[in-house]
C-alpha cells in the first residue's frame, strides 16, 4: 500500500510539475503579440503589379498605400514576342495590375493581358486591372461598313484574361463603361486639374470645350471654377485632321482655358487655340487627362498660341515631351491611390468625385 501511495504522490507531483509553467503563461503576451502580426499580414494578400508602361506611375501609386511594387519578370523574346513570370506568392490574393496602353500600344496591351492570366492561374483572388490609359476608346462604335468595335473587344480581352473588375481614369465616352461584363469604376482627373489652375487666379475665366462632345465634362469643369463656358464647333474632315468652323460663346478679352480627355497630334488643340485668339482671347491655356502626344504633336505644341498645356501622368511624357517649358505635368498617383485602397477595402469610390 506504502509503494501504491508513493508513486501515486509521485504522478501528482508530475503532473503538478508539468501543469505549473502553462499557469504562468495565462496572460499570454506573446500570444497576443502574434496575433496583431497576423492581422497586421492582412496586407500581404494586398499587391500590387505593373508592366512596363508606366513603372514610375505605379511606384508613386505604391509610395502612396506604402507598399512595394509586387516582383514580375516581364521581357521579351528576340522576336519580340512577350513573356511574363510573376515572382511572388498571390495565392489568395487582391491584386491590382496597372497599365496603361500607350504607344505602343498593342504590347503594352499584350503585357497586361498575360500578366493577369499568370495572376490568375497563380490562383489570386481577385484581379483589378488599374488602366489609367485605355487605348482604343475611340473605335467605340461603327460608323462606317465593316469596322470593328474595338473597344469592346478590348474589354472582352481583359475579362477573358482574368480581369475580375477594372479602374480606368477618363473614358473617351462614359458610356464604353457599357462594353465590360465586369464592375467599373470610372475616375475622373478634374480634382486634380481643377485644383492647379485654382491657385493660378486666371482672370476672366473662359473654359472651352473642343468640340461639342466635350461640352459636358466643361461644363462640369466650369462650374468647379466659377467660370463661364464657350464651345468650339468643328468639323473633322479625316482621320486626325479637323477643320474649326466657329466658337459659340464670349471670348472677347478673356482668358481661355481649353479643356479635353486627350491629345493626340494636338492638331485640332491648336486649331481651337488659333480660332480663339482670332475671336479676341487674351490668353489661351489649356489641359487633359491623357497625354498621348503622337506623330507632330509636340512640334505643334511649340508654334501653338497656348501659353501652357497642364496633363496629368497616366502617359509617360516622351524625352521630346520632356523638353517643352509649356508642357506642365500633375500627378494622379494619389487619385489612383486612394481608389484602389477603397476597392480593396471595399468603400465608396464615389468620395474621389468633386
Amino acid at each position: 500500500m506504502s509503494t501504491v501511495a508513493t508513486t501515486a504522490e509521485k504522478t501528482i507531483v508530475e503532473k503538478t510539475t508539468v501543469f505549473q509553467p502553462v499557469a504562468e503563461k495565462k496572460p499570454h503576451p506573446d500570444e497576443k503579440t502574434e496575433r496583431k502580426a497576423q492581422r497586421a499580414r492582412v496586407d500581404d494578400r494586398f499587391k500590387v503589379f505593373c508592366g512596363t508602361a508606366n513603372e514610375a506611375l505605379c511606384d508613386e501609386v505604391c509610395n502612396f498605400l506604402g507598399l512595394t511594387r509586387g516582383l514580375a519578370q516581364v521581357t521579351r523574346f528576340k522576336d519580340g514576342e512577350a513573356y511574363v513570370q510573376i515572382q511572388e506568392n498571390v495565392r489568395g490574393a487582391d491584386v491590382f495590375v496597372m497599365q496603361p496602353t500607350c504607344q505602343p500600344v498593342d504590347m503594352h496591351l499584350m503585357e497586361l493581358l498575360l500578366m493577369m492570366d499568370a495572376l490568375k492561374r497563380a490562383s489570386a483572388r481577385r484581379i483589378t486591372a488599374v488602366i489609367p490609359y485605355f487605348g482604343y476608346a475611340r473605335q467605340d462604335r461603327k460608323d462606317k461598313p465593316r469596322v470593328p468595335i474595338s473597344s469592346k473587344l478590348v474589354a472582352d480581352l481583359l475579362t477573358t484574361a482574368g480581369a475580375d473588375r477594372a479602374l480606368v481614369v477618363d473614358l473617351h465616352a462614359p458610356q464604353l463603361q457599357g462594353f465590360f461584363n465586369i464592375p467599373v469604376d470610372h475616375l475622373f482627373a478634374s480634382p486634380v486639374l481643377v485644383d492647379y489652375f485654382k491657385k493660378l487666379n486666371l482672370p476672366d475665366l473662359t473654359v472651352v470645350s473642343p468640340d461639342a462632345g466635350g461640352v459636358e465634362r466643361a461644363r462640369f469643369f466650369a462650374k468647379k471654377m466659377d467660370a463661364a463656358l464657350a464651345i468650339v464647333d468643328k468639323r473633322r474632315v479625316e482621320m486626325n485632321v479637323a477643320e474649326v468652323m466657329n466658337v459659340i460663346g464670349d471670348v472677347q478679352g478673356r482668358t481661355c482655358l481649353i479643356i479635353d480627355d486627350l491629345i493626340d497630334t494636338a492638331g485640332t488643340l491648336v486649331k481651337v487655340a488659333q480660332a480663339l485668339v482670332t475671336a479676341g482671347a487674351n490668353t489661351v491655356f489649356a489641359c487633359c487627362t491623357h497625354a498621348v502626344l503622337s506623330g507632330p504633336a509636340v512640334e505643334n505644341l511649340v508654334d501653338s498660341p497656348i501659353t501652357e498645356l497642364v496633363v496629368t501622368d497616366t502617359i509617360p511624357l516622351s524625352e521630346a515631351a520632356r523638353q517643352v517649358s509649356k508642357i506642365k505635368v500633375r500627378s494622379i498617383a494619389g487619385l489612383i491611390g486612394r481608389a484602389i485602397q477603397s476597392i480593396h477595402e471595399e468603400t465608396s469610390v464615389s468620395r474621389l468625385f468633386i
